[in-house]
């Protein structure tokens, strides 16, 4: 028996089909099947490389190009001191932004940390760290 056959039996002699349908463009419904499937959510694209390293001298590192709409993770670890921030471009790295939140500063630490800093939905933007340890080996590591 083919899955899309079901058998009737009596007394009724009929069985109710139920059919999920969209509008078509043109108002009109068309049926949901093969040639015309419902819409799905698009999955963001595959991540990028991170961007590793390790640092003793002052340096800015990147790009990074974030995937749209997922959280960026910066991971920063070693025994150090001094000055580690994100920055944004939109002109492949000739100007870099400090983030803010509401014209606060944002994503810039003086230890290590774990967390995410950001998501980008402007697909010409890149990240870049800056990083101006005044002593120790800054290890850091940007992904998603």
């Amino acid at each position: 028996m083919s899955p899309h056959r079901v058998p009737i039996e009596a007394p009724g002699g009929f069985a109710p089909v139920m059919a999920i349908g969209q509008e078509d463009g043109a108002g009109k419904i068309a049926l949901v099947s093969n040639a015309a499937p419902l819409p799905t959510v698009s999955l963001a694209p595959a991540a990028p490389s991170p961007l590793e390293g390790s640092t003793g001298i002052s340096t800015v590192v990147g790009p990074f190009a974030p995937a749209a709409f997922a959280p960026v993770y910066l991971t920063l670890s070693g025994d150090w001191q001094g000055l580690v921030r994100v920055m944004r471009s939109t002109d492949g790295g000739t100007t870099l932004h400090p983030l803010t939140i509401g014209g606060v500063s944002w994503a810039a630490y003086a230890g290590n940390a774990c967390e995410p800093v950001w998501a980008e939905s402007d697909s010409s933007a890149a990240l870049y760290l800056e990083l101006a340890p005044k002593s120790g080996t800054i290890t850091y590591r940007v992904s998603q």
